[in-house]
């Protein structure tokens, strides 16, 4: 049978499991928000043991508790941010209270694990405390921000570099596909010659530009409101702890973390996770859209584009025998979609917090971290599922090439746009390929004909053809 253990609070008591490293407060906070049925993301527990370790590590320096204790509640502290304690962090992501629940929930895990170094009895709150201890010159309303930032900063690292390799794969089928000469369009309609190397070309240095927006977002992330307490005046704290608690936190992370100047403003506004939501949702953006094209780009393969073949992932249909879908770029595209949505409730989220302070913190942290996970995770899968098998059917290519009216326009400037024109009819009412045409009529050689479509001549920036006529 399970024993107890009784806690009180402001609204009474409860009993709480003998063995559990949670407290009251946890046990209020799982009752009261049966949301999102997840609990608190694992890098906002991290960053949380790290905050709460350099603020123990301040307090410490200024003498507040004797060593062992000191020791025990900074073990504990570097327990949490090496992972170890996430089974304990049990409250819902989503919560009212402004992160209350999560923080209370990781001063009682830690206090309690404390407890277990010291060799004391789990609950012996007289000993070691969740509020006058491990919460000792603090608030939720600076140290859950600080956490959000610290642990957002974090995962824009990771999703950094798996942009970085994304943008990479792109730029060896670049290299690959260069002198692949294929048909680009506009508004879905044949336009002019291009290669499939340059196409491949766009989505790369797309993704650099993405990956520059990522990295100057650590720069908004950086400022920190740690040390404000309440709403930013640094209420109940020494000012020597104001001054160092930030110093020991970019000690610890190894980030170039800054105290806001002014703690007020940093405390009861979030705008700035509206403009790094804003980036990652450009970032969404470029990955819906790639994922697309390269939908596009593989249909058929028999009867749609198929310029490019995918690696096959799995049996397309339940009915439909030798069907294979595009199910990586359908993955990818459908994170970029969420992390779209989660840009809309973040915006909501920032701009209903109320003078002092925002209430919905947790949403946010919820979906801003969200949106980092499924943007990293599409951008390696996309590169390792998908990008980095991709094939070039170059006959298929070739074909729509000699096919189309796109082709006639490259030979313009050769033979003139009323015989381009001509030869675009005549290849619609006969079927025949414009390169038979040209060469029939004698507008132009079988050589000369390669030439003007070959990857050379089309990827040429300008055209010396047109001057050449000018001057004539």
């Amino acid at each position: 049978m399970t024993s107890y253990r009784t806690e009180k609070d402001l609204l009474g008591e409860r009993d709480v499991p003998s063995d559990a490293l949670y407290g009251i407060h946890t046990l209020r906070g799982i009752e009261n928000f049966p949301l999102a049925r997840r609990t608190v993301h694992g890098e906002l527990i991290h960053a949380y043991g790290a905050v709460k370790l350099a603020c123990a590590r301040t307090n410490h320096g200024l003498g507040w508790w004797d060593e062992a204790k000191a020791d025990a509640i900074e073990q504990a502290c570097a327990e949490m941010m090496a992972g170890k304690l996430d089974g304990h962090i049990l409250v819902d992501a989503l919560q009212g209270g402004a992160g209350t629940s999560t923080n209370m929930n990781v001063n009682e895990v830690l206090a309690n694990r404390a407890l277990q170094l010291l060799g004391r009895p789990l609950g012996d709150y007289g000993s070691v405390s969740p509020l006058d201890d491990i919460n000792l010159h603090q608030s939720t309303n600076d140290t859950y921000p600080t956490a959000l930032k610290v642990a957002a900063i974090t995962l824009l690292r990771v999703l950094e570099r798996e942009i970085i390799g994304l943008l990479e794969e792109f730029q060896n089928k670049e290299k690959a596909f260069s002198s692949i000469v294929k048909i680009g369009r506009t508004q879905f309609q044949d336009a002019v010659l291009t290669t499939l190397g340059r196409e491949m070309s766009a989505y790369a240095e797309a993704l650099g530009r993405d990956r520059w927006r990522i990295y100057k977002c650590e720069e908004r992330l950086r400022v920190m409101n740690l040390g404000g307490t309440a709403i930013g005046t640094g209420l109940a704290a020494p000012r020597q702890y104001i001054f160092q608690v930030i110093e020991h936190l970019r000690s610890i992370t190894g980030l170039g973390l800054a105290r806001a100047e002014n703690l007020v403003d940093a405390t009861q506004n979030s705008d700035v996770f509206v403009e790094v939501s804003g980036i990652l949702k450009a970032c969404a953006s470029t990955l819906l859209k790639i994922a697309t094209d390269v939908r596009l780009l593989s249909s058929g393969p028999d009867a749609g584009f198929g310029e490019i073949s995918l690696p096959p992932r799995q049996a397309g249909s339940s009915i439909m025998p030798g069907k294979v879908n595009p199910v990586i770029p359908e993955a990818v595209s459908q994170a970029a979609m969420s992390v779209i949505a989660n840009d809309q409730a973040i915006t909501l989220a920032c701009s209903l917090g109320s003078l002092e302070l925002n209430a919905f913190l947790p949403l946010i942290a919820d979906r801003l971290l969200d949106s980092l996970d499924l943007l990293a995770n599409a951008c390696s899968l996309f590169r390792r599922f998908c990008v980095a098998g991709l094939e070039a059917r170059e006959e298929r290519c070739r074909q729509h090439v000699e096919n189309s009216t796109a082709s006639v326009t490259a030979l313009v400037d050769a033979i003139g746009y009323q015989a381009a024109q001509e030869v675009s009819e005549e290849m619609r009412k006969t079927g025949k390929s414009i390169r038979d045409i040209v060469v029939k009529a004698g507008l132009l050689t079988a050589e000369r004909f390669d030439e003007l479509i070959s990857a050379e001549c089309v990827m040429r920036l300008g055209s010396p053809l047109a001057n050449d006529r000018k001057q004539s």
